[in-house]
């Protein structure tokens, strides 16, 4: 017994300080020896989920919550009702969380009003969010105000700045809504709210950020979030989801090589954890393989995604689109804008206005380009300038309007350098090339070419490289060569790029024969060189 209670000792005392590694370590030890309490299970059930142990912590909570409501505490029993809510809302399986919900609702309704009733408020709230109505958002974010003063609990208050904040942001009154996301961290960095429901809230406004394209205010939380992670020890729940987010914010700044495998590992880690966030990571997994020229990879990326919950949006349709299947890219798109509110569907305009233009399309395209506009002056956001700026000089260059064009691209441009986004930045100079080609500057053309081209090789995206580049691959390689040294630069055998080209590796020889000699080099480890330097890279990973 003296083993029991020093393991339980130490147990509290390193939750207590966030160690849930050392807390969860510990007191499933005591559980072998004896019975844990309600109180020392409830700590088991909460370190668990801490360090991602989800289908443990959900079953250790479920029982806390019976032994709660067999020994007759009716407020501890709602109260945890609503954090198993919590649980599974941030999991993604919204029909549970709604039972849970629904729970602490009847439970609550025999008690006399307190702060469980604020916190069901608030999650009933975040469960039936409906962006295309935001009246009931507003009523419950200024009822839970109201609670948090007259009840003094800062959480509530936290809680309805959050709903508050996020009503104005969806309505268009960004400034309004971020000073309110801000205000409602204050309860959080001062430690006075649960840390799963902390945890929750920061993801929140870092979500807000990403749809509204403010890259630097998502830098930010992110970071903030990190900070908050590191009081605690050790890799927690919150720790993947904040990797994720950085992982994106590596994304767009051209670090495709650095996220793509660690994207893939992240995502993986938060199945079952928290799936929305872990569709998130395997859309933006689908986009680098996109964008690298991985077709069959980013199709199963994307297909990941939804099955996780997220909608592969616009990414699935401009991969369609690159295979050259214009009315399935289209299709999935109109399928996709239908039913969004606004702002969520600012992200699939440009590449809507890009499809229609290809269709030939060029009312739809105004249509839709004219929709972003519209969004992007009431949001005012630099990343949604960015895209609309980029949508109207596409249709202005499809109608020949040239000089117009121009300065809108500049402006475009100059957002997505302030935004650190070097593809859309090469995106921007390939259309000014295009604007200065048809005002007849031969000489400003090239140069922005050859300042899109330079990017494209710079990031490994070879689809537009080889397609700015006159559709000539460099060195003067055919497909099959520059097939063959992309494998080689990464690392494969002549069998293994046998087995991945289905080719013999007789036929692999001769390639590289032709390579070398091409290349003016006389090694496999200077060729390599040559093709990092060049931006090749293989469609589909070697065989091992």
């Amino acid at each position: 017994m003296d083993e029991f209670n020093e393991l339980l000792a130490t147990a509290r005392t390193a939750y207590a300080r966030g160690d849930w590694h050392a807390a969860h370590r510990q007191l499933t030890q005591a559980r072998t020896l004896s019975e844990l309490s309600t109180g020392d299970l409830n700590l088991l059930g909460s370190s668990a989920w801490w360090v991602g142990q989800v289908r443990e912590s959900l079953e250790i909570s479920e029982e806390v919550y019976h032994r709660l409501q067999d020994d007759g505490d009716v407020p501890g029993a709602a109260m945890k009702a609503l954090n198993l809510g919590l649980l599974w809302f941030v999991r993604g399986d919204l029909v549970i969380a709604s039972g849970w919900v629904n729970r602490a609702r009847r439970i609550l309704q025999e008690l006399p009003e307190g702060p469980a009733h604020g916190y069901l408020l608030y999650l009933e709230a975040a469960l039936t969010l409906d962006f295309r109505d935001l009246a009931p958002t507003r009523q419950a974010a200024a009822r839970l105000q109201e609670l948090g003063r007259r009840l003094h609990t800062p959480a509530l208050t936290s809680f309805g700045l959050v709903l508050a904040g996020l009503a104005d942001v969806r309505s268009g009154s960004t400034a309004s809504g971020f000073a309110q996301l801000d205000e409602a961290m204050l309860p959080v960095l001062a430690g006075q709210l649960p840390p799963e429901w902390a945890g929750e809230i920061y993801c929140t406004v870092i979500h807000a950020c990403h749809e509204l394209a403010d890259l630097h205010r998502m830098r930010a939380w992110t970071q903030a979030t990190e900070q908050w992670c590191g009081k605690f020890t050790g890799e927690v729940v919150y720790s993947g989801i904040c990797r994720i987010h950085r992982l994106q914010l590596l994304s767009t700044e051209g670090g495709w090589e650095a996220a793509e495998h660690a994207i893939a590992q992240s995502g993986s880690e938060l199945v079952g954890r928290n799936n929305w966030v872990a569709g998130e990571a395997f859309y933006q997994l689908g986009e680098i393989r996109r964008l690298r020229g991985d077709y069959a990879g980013a199709g199963e990326a994307y297909a990941r995604a939804r099955d996780l919950g997220i909608e592969p949006q616009p990414g699935e349709s401009l991969l369609q689109h690159a295979a050259g299947k214009e009315e399935a890219a289209w299709a999935g798109l109109c399928a996709a804008l239908a039913g969004r509110d606004r702002l969520a569907c600012a992200r699939l305009l440009e590449a809507a206005v890009e499809i229609a233009l290809a269709r030939g399309a060029a009312d739809e395209a105004e249509r839709l380009c004219g929709q972003l506009e519209e969004t992007a002056s009431v949001f005012d956001t630099a990343g949604l300038r960015a895209w609309a700026g980029q949508a109207r000089a596409a249709v202005l260059i499809a109608q020949s309007r040239y000089a117009e064009a121009v300065p809108v691209l500049q402006a475009a441009a100059g957002e997505y350098r302030g935004l650190h986004a070097r593809y859309e930045t090469a995106r921007v100079y390939e259309l000014l090339a295009q604007a200065h080609r048809g005002l007849g500057q031969a000489d400003a053309a090239a140069a922005d070419t050859a300042t899109a081209l330079a990017i494209y090789r710079q990031l490994g995206a070879l689809p537009d490289a080889h397609r700015l580049d006159g559709a000539r691959l460099p060195g003067g390689l055919t497909e099959r060569e520059a097939d063959v040294l992309a494998c080689i630069a990464a690392g494969a055998s002549n069998k293994e790029t046998a087995e991945t080209l289905f080719i013999s590796q007789k036929t692999v020889g001769r390639h590289l024969a032709n390579i070398f000699a091409k290349l003016g080099v006389s090694s496999r480890t200077a060729a390599a060189a040559w093709a990092h330097e060049h931006g090749l890279r293989p469609h589909r990973q070697p065989a091992r």
